[in-house]
């Protein structure tokens, strides 16, 4: 049984590509900046979805599902880092409860 150290740090990497792609698209749609927001969206996407696939996963569905809780965290840290919204107590017991269970769900993963 190996580490889970590079699937969760994929997984993090993944997570900020697919948050930068789609905060590329709300800037052009819903804070009417310029079109050419979409290029580097695309581009955060396609990279995102590139990181997925290099996780180790025997499905697909699984690692989508286990990769959530780390997006959901992730998130959390845009939020603050980016726009500047401190994350009050209920989004951090929300992430808590989402990381549990991605946890649950890579370790039955690993069990069979």
């Amino acid at each position: 049984m190996g580490s889970a150290a590079p699937t969760l740090a994929l997984f993090a990497l993944a997570a900020l590509a697919e948050i930068a792609g789609c905060f590329a698209f709300w800037a052009w749609a819903r804070m009417e900046q310029s079109a050419l927001w979409l290029l580097p969206g695309l581009g955060g996407l396609l990279l995102f979805a590139w990181l997925l696939t290099r996780a180790e996963s025997d499905f697909a569905g699984r690692a989508y599902a286990a990769y959530g809780g780390i997006y959901i965290l992730c998130s959390l840290g845009w939020l603050w880092a980016v726009e500047g919204q401190a994350p009050g107590l209920r989004d951090l017991a929300g992430a808590l409860l989402c990381l549990c269970g991605a946890a649950l769900i890579l370790s039955g993963a690993r069990s069979g």
